[in-house]
């Protein structure tokens, strides 16, 4: 692994330091039923402080049958930007011949989360999906059409603003999160979860509007969103979609390209770092299997200092 140093010399007293962190696996999960296992994080591997390159590769893999994945792999890196002087990482999650109990099938899934904190000022990262892509999809041999929107967090908050506060972005997951909490035929239990989420969102939103122009962000709890904006119809009975949601009847539900955004304290900061992890396949299954699985996970964050 190439070790560099990233600081400058130039333009300042105490020129700013950045230490990346980026971490990336193919599965993970825990079954329940019919067996008891936990799926530790498969390929897992991760960037801390110092930049570089790492890659991890898995072969074929299989959890009794059950879950079954024929080749995976992991990257990340940090280095500087050629083009201002930044910091970028890049994390990359990528598996293939994915099998959930022969009902979730995928031929490749690709995560991908970069950030990049510019040198001017770089606290708040411009994010991008960029490679996140899904190939063969399909649900009990059906390829559903599924719409995706790589630039969901859109351009990188101005001033001293955070993803917490940026009124443009906050407005799209507003939007998203309506579309599911508002769909007719949504389970009451999702209707809940989704109803909690609209709620804390708009509560995101107020706040972001009464705060004076250049606060700081405070200590917040995670939100979701989702790369995947709709999934086309699946022929069959017991199924339906609600935006990045597909609920299957004796089997579970399956959430598309969900977004983590939550904050991280580090010694370095003076405030609250945010990180983006994004997870292709999220799953939560019932009747059939009981447990979770996570499928194609890939973390993106850093923190610079003074």
């Amino acid at each position: 692994m190439a070790i560099m140093t990233d600081s400058s010399q130039a333009g300042s007293t105490i020129p700013p330091s950045h230490d990346y962190h980026a971490v990336a696996h193919v599965l993970s999960g825990h079954l329940q039923r019919p067996i008891e296992q936990r799926i530790e994080p498969q390929s897992l591997v991760a960037l801390e402080r110092e930049g570089g390159h790492l890659t991890r590769f898995a072969k074929q893999a299989s959890i009794e049958g059950l879950i079954s994945y024929g080749h995976g792999e992991t990257r990340v890196s940090g280095a500087r930007s050629l083009k201002d002087n930044g910091w970028v990482t890049l994390s990359t999650s990528i598996l293939e011949g994915l099998n959930v109990f022969e009902i979730i099938t995928v031929g490749r899934v690709v995560s991908q989360v970069s950030t990049h904190h510019p040198y001017d000022n770089p606290h708040e990262p411009h994010v991008t999906f960029l490679g996140t892509q899904f190939q063969n999809f399909q649900v009990g041999g059906f390829a559903p059409v599924l719409t995706l929107n790589l630039g969901i967090c859109g351009d990188r908050p101005t001033g001293n603003q955070s993803y917490f506060q940026s009124a443009k972005f906050l407005a799209r997951v507003k939007e998203q999160t309506e579309t599911i909490a508002g769909a007719s035929g949504l389970p009451k239990e999702l209707k809940d979860q989704y109803d909690k989420k609209l709620a804390y969102i708009k509560q995101l939103i107020s706040t972001a509007d009464r705060a004076p122009s250049g606060q700081a962000a405070g200590k917040h709890e995670p939100f979701t969103c989702s790369v995947v904006e709709s999934i086309g119809k699946i022929p069959l009975p017991g199924v339906q979609t609600f935006g990045n949601l597909i609920v299957i009847q004796d089997f579970g539900t399956v959430a598309l390209g969900e977004i983590e955004v939550g904050e991280t304290l580090y010694e370095k900061s003076k405030k609250p770092c945010v990180y983006f992890e994004l997870t292709a396949v999220k799953m939560q299954l019932g009747c059939i299997g009981q447990g979770t699985a996570a499928a194609g996970t890939a973390k993106s964050n850093g923190q610079t200092a003074p």
